[in-house]
This record gives structure tokens, C-alpha cells and sequence, in this order.
């Protein structure tokens, strides 16, 4: 459906005497484009695009005698109708009463669900404390209940100890309080040249001069900047390259003789690069003091590596500093579906030379394109968890029409099906969310076994089992109960049942007291299959060709385990990756978001590579799963799915998860809860294994920023530490 290509947040007409048609929403895909009419006539309008999400708001002054205006997506001549609205005097006061009251009712509203949320805090603190010592809690203990609750209550009135990185009210915060301390200049024993490469066109003297300044004031000094100017029409680009030129001897210039788009004049800069390294940025941006000096320190920790990329966020026009990205160590799935790595890259210049640098005919997804290629040729890549460059958000850039961004993703959609090529793999790719989303396709269809353990819960079960067998749209696969001991005659009597209905249905007995990882290996050995699904029996399928999907990211030779989109009853989510050393242990990233959020940077939108995924229901390789000995029989209860994902992480291998594939899961019903004294001492022991085993990655994991804070994902803390005051 055409519709599923634009969200539409507001259509209405305002204004009494100055009357105007105002729309504001989203457009997924750009290479389609908005058309409004009125009273069946074509109209012009002014549009404002910001790169960053799409998100687009158009403005149509109307007059009294219009009646009717309609909303548009037109592609290749075609129009589908996707928005209706009736002008009237009445629509328009109706418009100005809902601006005018509905912001009471909100904050009315507001305050009520502020109100319930204390309630069910405090009723879930009351039923812990019962539940765990029936309200007797240990002196020693107290104080650290109530600094967690104290922490909650903080979180939920609003003043609480997390910062919203979307929010440039709470980024300036968090700058503030978290990055006052300049570092202490260094001496190395390696100095290498860093060609700072910049294609310029027609930038204003104010904008290039602040560029040149922030290379020209780094604490670093053996550099060298190589511009090329791509024919520039405008005087002032022409005279503040001459005069930057004759200012400081390490500025290298080239006049390109005719206008050749950014991947010629980018080339035409490498050209004249005599550096080691080559850094990339745009003749309008602006990059840290300290931003070659943090790639020279990586560069000394290990001489090998060949790319290094930092952190950025974005400037505006004010001066003020918004949208960091905070990104992971290399993820080259992510890579894939996007290019997250963008600015600060520092190269190493030998392999773009052999690469040939960028390609033309890949213009507004060059850098996508570069990196991709370069990637294959090494994997000594580096990240830095630091905010280097600054890109600038220039009205000229985002004040655009919808239509003439298509290039970019039609660009980026053509470097992706490259990349595959190749790589010498088969799929096709899709444009979602301004992103890329990969169908790998294969031939034949791979052998699958599903391994479902229960411990009777026939009920919960049937419904898992008719979930798979009525929905599934795959033939190759079968489904192993694994049965632990049951004892309820509903179960039984739902195995005989499925097991005269379906020839590719089986049970397996494991007579033992519970453990998880056991089950599961005992599961597995009885299976010759090509793949593995791990799923939990309180799990309700959604989506039709799921193991399609998964077995398509499965059959990559770099993929461990693959993860997907898990829902609560009520569509917010309940896993979509998980994250190391958030609240302890691990957690479930974006926990309680709803279902279509796209989450900060597309996380939960697009696929992403992660530490781990949750063992409610992932995919991995027969081979892979017996490589790393399978699950951890140590581990009886928790932590053996994340466990069981770091060995793969350790071996080389990427976890992924893909937001595809979506299944409800009724989480823990099937084990219940940990309530008694020993299943508790149980789970503290396993919390302690992974603490000695994975301390690495539960401090420092990979896929998850630094920056973030350690309590709550995707956040970041506002330097308050309530925990130790």
C-alpha cells in the first residue's frame, strides 16, 4: 500500500481572516512525491525536509472560497489519494479551539499518567519486598531499596537522573556536565601525515573559513589540507580559497576546470594528498581541536589499523549543538542497512587508492558506497567514542523538496546490491524508512528445527504450536517439543494430538530437574537440520515467512544468532537486542516502546547488529551452535542466551537482530517468576559467573556507546549520581 509510505501527524486548515492549509508528517519513501490540490487544481508550496528523519511541513495559504483540499503521493504519473480536508470558517474555528484547549487536557492528562506510574511503582516495590522477605527486609538491604525507588520516583516526575540525547535542551545539558575536561596534549613516538581532503562548491566565505580554521587550530599539527574546488560560480568560495591559500603552506588547492559532482572533486582532492591517511569532511562543517590528535592516540595504540570514525552530532545555524550520534564499534550488518559511520572517517590512503577511490554515479550515497568497499579490504577498523565533528544543518540543505533526495536512496539502494555482488551473495534490496532493509535469497530451502521446551502448560503450548503450524509459509522445517517432566494430562493429550496431525512434528523427553541450557543441548543432538530455532513456548507467531527471513541472515558465514522483534500483549516491545552492563548483567534495549517506534537512530526499524539476543526466540547454524559447545549447562536458568552469544562474538561471528520478523511473547509464564529463596541464590550465582567470565563486555560492550548511560538504554545520565550521594 501506497499509504504505508507516508505518516500524516497533522492535516488542517487554520486562520480566521490569513487562512492556510498547514500538513506536517513523514515520507518513508522519497522517490515519492507530495501533491496537494485544491478544488481538483494543482497548487505550489513551500516544504521544508530536514535530512536527518524526512519529516516534512508544508504551508498552502488558502482563501475562503476553497472548499476542498486533497493530499497526494505521485509516482511515475500515478496518483493515489492518501488525505482529505474540508475548508470552512468552521473547520477553522474548530482548528483553533483544539490548539488552544487540547494542550490543557494534555498536561491534565499528563499529570495523571505521572500519578499512575508512582501508584504502580510503589505497588511493584510493596509486592518485591513481600515476595522476596515478606516485608522483613535486612537492615543492610534498606538503603539500597530505597535509593532504586528514589531513582524511579526521579525517572517518573520528570527531574530524573536520564537526558534524552533527541532533545537539544538535554544534549546541552549533558555537554555541560560531561564535557568540561580538555585532555593532556600528548607526545607519540608516530606522527603520521593526515590529509584532510574537502571538495568545495560555492560555500559561503563565512562557512569555509570556519571549516579551514577548526583543521588549521588542531592540537595535532603534522597535517596537510587538499581542497578541490568544483568550478564554483560564487566570488567569495573563489577569494577565501586564495587567500586561505596563501595563509598557511599546508593548504593544497586544485581548481577543477569544469563542475564534476562531489565523487570527481573528492578525487580530484585525494590526488594531491601526500598523507598516510586521508580524512573526509565537507566544506562546511567543522571538526573538534582535538579531533586529529584522538585518531593519531588510536593510531598509537595499534599502527595496523587502517580506518578509524568518532562520533558526531550536528550544528545549527545558532551555534547550537543537537542530534549526536552516539554510534557502535563496527557493525558491518548495520554498515548494510545504513551508513552510520558517515563523520569523522580517517582512511588509510593506500587502500582507497587501490579501491580507486569514490565512484562516480553513486553521488548522495558516495561515503555509503566508499565504505562499503573499503571494509572488504580490511578489518583493522577502529571507533572513538567521542563527538569530533560537527555537521552543519544549513537551511540551503534541508529546505528541499521531497522528490529531489530519491537520488541519494536510489544511490545507496544500488551501492548495497553491489556490495552483495561482490561478496558473491544473492538478495534484493529495499528502501525502509530511508534506510535499507536486505531479502537474502538462496535457491533451496535450508532444514530448520524448532526446539520448544515446556513443562506442561498445554495450554500456552497449543497456542505457540498452532501459531507456527497454521501461519508458516516455509516447508523445510520441524517442530521438537522438548517435554521436561511433565505431568498434566492436557499436555499429553495435546502430543498425541499433534503428533498423528503432522509428520514434522516430534517430542523429545528430558526427565530432570529444570535447566534450560541442558534441555536445549539434549534438543539438539537429536536434530540433523542445517539450523537451529530457539523458541519459548509462551510465544505467539506473527509474521508468515519468519523463518524465511531469518534463515536468509543465518545463512551468512559472519552471523551467529538472529534476533528479532518480540511484543508484548499490548504491542510495546519487549525485545528488540539487547545490551551489556545496562542495569547489571544485560537488558532488552527500547523495553516498553511501542511497536512502530523507529527508535533513536532507526534501531528498532531497521536491523542492527548487537551483543546478544534474547533466547526467547533466535536462529543460529547447527555447525555454529556445536562450535561453541552449544548452551552453558552451568548456567541453569538465566544468562545462558547471552552467554551463549558472547562464545559466537568471541569466535568472529556478528549477532544481529531484525525488526522483520515479529512474534507476541507472554514472557516467563512457562518457569514463572523467580519468587523463592533458592531459585533467588540460584540467580545470583549465574549473575556472578557472568560478571567473572564476560567482565569485558559487560563493561565495554561493543555495540552500545559509552556514552549512554549504564542504567536505562539509549539514555544518557545527567551526571547526578544518585546511587553513591
Amino acid at each position: 500500500m501506497l499509504k504505508d509510505y507516508i505518516h500524516i501527524e497533522e492535516a488542517n486548515v487554520y486562520g480566521i481572516r490569513n487562512s492556510k492549509f498547514v500538513v506536517h508528517g513523514c515520507l518513508t519513501d522519497l522517490s515519492y512525491d507530495v501533491v496537494i490540490k485544491i478544488d481538483g487544481k494543482k497548487v505550489n508550496y513551500n516544504e521544508i525536509l530536514p535530512i536527518a528523519d524526512f519529516v516534512f511541513c508544508l504551508e498552502v495559504p488558502i482563501s475562503k472560497n476553497d472548499k476542498m483540499i486533497e493530499i497526494y503521493l505521485v509516482k511515475n504519473g500515478k496518483e493515489v489519494l492518501i488525505c482529505t480536508r474540508i475548508n470552512s470558517l468552521l473547520h477553522r474555528l474548530k482548528s483553533k479551539f483544539r490548539k488552544s484547549v487540547f494542550p490543557i487536557f494534555s498536561k491534565i492528562k499528563s499529570k495523571f499518567k505521572i500519578l499512575g506510574n508512582f501508584l504502580i511503582a510503589f505497588g511493584r516495590g510493596i509486592r518485591f519486598l513481600w515476595r522476596e522477605y515478606h516485608l522483613l527486609v535486612p537492615p543492610s538491604l534498606w538503603g539500597k531499596y530505597l535509593k532504586d525507588f528514589r531513582n524511579k520516583i526521579n525517572e517518573i516526575f520528570g527531574n530524573g537522573i536520564f537526558l534524552d540525547p533527541g532533545v537539544p535542551k538535554d544534549y546541552a545539558f549533558w555537554i555541560k556536565t560531561h564535557c568540561i575536561q580538555e585532555e593532556k596534549v600528548q607526545k607519540f613516538s608516530y606522527n603520521p601525515k593526515i590529509s584532510m581532503v574537502i571538495p568545495v562548491y560555492n560555500v559561503s566565505r563565512k562557512l569555509l573559513s570556519e571549516c579551514l580554521d577548526s583543521i588549521l587550530n588542531q592540537t595535532y599539527t603534522n597535517f596537510e589540507i587538499c581542497l578541490a574546488d568544483d568550478k564554483s560560480t560564487l566570488d567569495e568560495t573563489i577569494e577565501t580559497l586564495k587567500e586561505y591559500e596563501k595563509k598557511d603552506k599546508r593548504i593544497k588547492i586544485v581548481y577543477r576546470k569544469k563542475n564534476g559532482h562531489i565523487s570527481r572533486a573528492t578525487n580530484s582532492a585525494i590526488e594531491i594528498a601526500t598523507g598516510e591517511f586521508i580524512g573526509l569532511m565537507d566544506n562546511d562543517d567543522l571538526i573538534t581541536p582535538d579531533a586529529l590528535y584522538q585518531i593519531v592516540k588510536k593510531l598509537n595504540e595499534n599502527k595496523k589499523l587502517d580506518m578509524i570514525y568518532s562520533d558526531e552530532d550536528k550544528l545549527d545555524m545558532d551555534g547550537k549543538f543537537k542530534s549526536p550520534h552516539f554510534k557502535s564499534d563496527f557493525a558491518p550488518d548495520t554498515l548494510l542497512g545504513s551508513n552510520y559511520i558517515c563523520h569523522f572517517c580517517v582512511l588509510r590512503k593506500s587502500i582507497v587508492d587501490k579501491i580507486g577511490g569514490f565512484r562516480v554515479g553513486y553521488e548522495g550515497s558516495q561515503d555509503h558506497d566508499l565504505f562499503l568497499r573499503f571494509t572488504e579490504e580490511t578489518n583493522r577498523i577502529a571507533h572513538i567514542s567521542k563527538v569530533l565533528y560537527h555537521w552543519r544543518m544549513i537551511p540551503g540543505s534541508t529546505a528541499v523538496k521531497i522528490s529531489s533526495k530519491s537520488y541519494a536512496l536510489e544511490a545507496g539502494v544500488k551501492s548495497v546490491e553491489d556490495a552483495l555482488k561482490r561478496r558473491g551473495i544473492k538478495g534484493k534490496v529495499s528502501i525502509s524508512h530511508i534506510h535499507y532493509i536486505i531479502e537474502y535469497l538462496y535457491d533451496k530451502e535450508p532444514s530448520i528445527s524448532i526446539i520448544i521446551p515446556t513443562r506442561d502448560h498445554a495450554e500456552d503450548t497449543r497456542k505457540c504450536l498452532e501459531s507456527i503450524f497454521s501461519k508458516t509459509n516455509y516447508k523445510n522445517y520441524e517442530v521438537v517439543l522438548v517435554d521436561n517432566d511433565s505431568t498434566e494430562k492436557e499436555l499429553f493429550d495435546l502430543i498425541k494430538e499433534y503428533k498423528k496431525k503432522y509428520k514434522n512434528f516430534r517430542v523429545v523427553e528430558a526427565k530432570m530437574p529444570f535447566n534450560y541450557s541442558k534441555i536445549n543441548n539434549i534438543a539438539v543432538k537429536t536434530c540433523k537440520s542445517d539450523y537451529i530455532v530457539l523458541l519459548n513456548n509462551d510465544t505467539l507467531l506473527i509474521t508468515k515467512d519468519w523463518l524465511k527471513t531469518m534463515v536468509g541472515y543465518a545463512m551468512q558465514k559472519h552471523i551467529g544468532t538472529v534476533g528479532v522483534k518480540l511484543l508484548y500483549p499490548d504491542d510495546t516491545i519487549q525485545h528488540a537486542g539487547v545490551v551489556l552492563g545496562v542495569g547489571g548483567i544485560a537488558n532488552h534495549a527500547f523495553l516498553n516502546s511501542e511497536r512502530h517506534d523507529l527508535g533513536l537512530y532507526g534501531r528498532i526499524a531497521l536491523p542492527h547488529n548487537y551483543s546478544a539476543n534474547t533466547g526467547a526466540c533466535f536462529m543460529v547454524s547447527r555447525k555454529k551452535y556445536n562450535e561453541v559447545g552449544g548452551l552453558e549447562e552451568d548456567l541453569m536458568v538465566a544468562y545462558n542466551d547471552i552467554d551463549f552469544n558472547l562464545k559466537l562474538l568471541t569466535k568472529g561471528y556478528y549477532n544481529i537482530y531484525i525488526p522483520q520478523v515479529e512474534l507476541y511473547h507472554y514472557e516467563s509464564k512457562t518457569r514463572g517468576l523467580d519468587t523463592t529463596t533458592e531459585k533467588y541464590k540460584k540467580f545470583l550465582e549465574e549473575q556472578n559467573y557472568m560478571k567473572k567470565k564476560w567482565k569485558k563486555y559487560i563493561d565495554n560492550d561493543p555495540f552500545y556507546n559509552c556514552n549512554f548511560s549504564k542504567k536505562k538504554s539509549f539514555v544518557l545520565d545527567k551526571g547526578i549520581d544518585y546511587e553513591n550521594d
